[in-house]
């Protein structure tokens, strides 16, 4: 919340990476991120508005959180519900990241964003499986790699 970027958390310092990977510019797009925990929604908020994104948090308990979701050019699904996001809360065109991981049976993993209906109305989307998972673990290695450069130093 300070400004101090040295170790992001994972999750949504990986989302980061996918976007300016992607070629996506944050600056002035409507962001809007569903989800308002210390690890993931939070942290994913305050990113992109490091970034000049105009910014947005909603939750499970929005009231008209479809209204709110349709104007997001940048859509992060981190609520921590299978499929709570549709394609019809989505605004055409946008780009969803769906941070959710979601079990709803013993070998089907489902994300926060019901993938179907999204990948008709969104210029870009991400799986789940497959999607911002292999981007958390890559954000850990860059972490510990850069903890280590820091306790040599000292």
């Amino acid at each position: 919340m300070t400004g101090n970027y040295d170790f992001v958390p994972c999750t949504p310092a990986g989302v980061m990476e996918l976007i300016k990977e992607s070629g996506i510019d944050v600056s002035g797009k409507e962001c809007v991120v569903v989800g308002r925990s210390n690890i993931v929604g939070k942290p994913m908020s305050m990113l992109l508005l490091h970034q000049n994104g105009t910014v947005t948090v909603c939750h499970s308990k929005t009231k008209n959180l479809a209204e709110k979701t349709r104007n997001a050019d940048i859509l992060v699904a981190a609520v921590g519900i299978a499929n709570f996001i549709t394609g019809d809360m989505i605004k055409p065109g946008a780009v969803v990241i769906d941070v959710g991981i979601n079990r709803i049976a013993p070998k089907k993993l489902v994300g926060d964003v019901e993938f179907e209906s999204a990948q008709k109305v969104a210029a870009a989307i991400t799986p789940v499986p497959g999607g911002v998972g292999p981007m958390t673990i890559a954000m850990l290695m860059k972490n510990t790699l850069k903890a280590a450069e820091v306790n040599q130093t000292k």
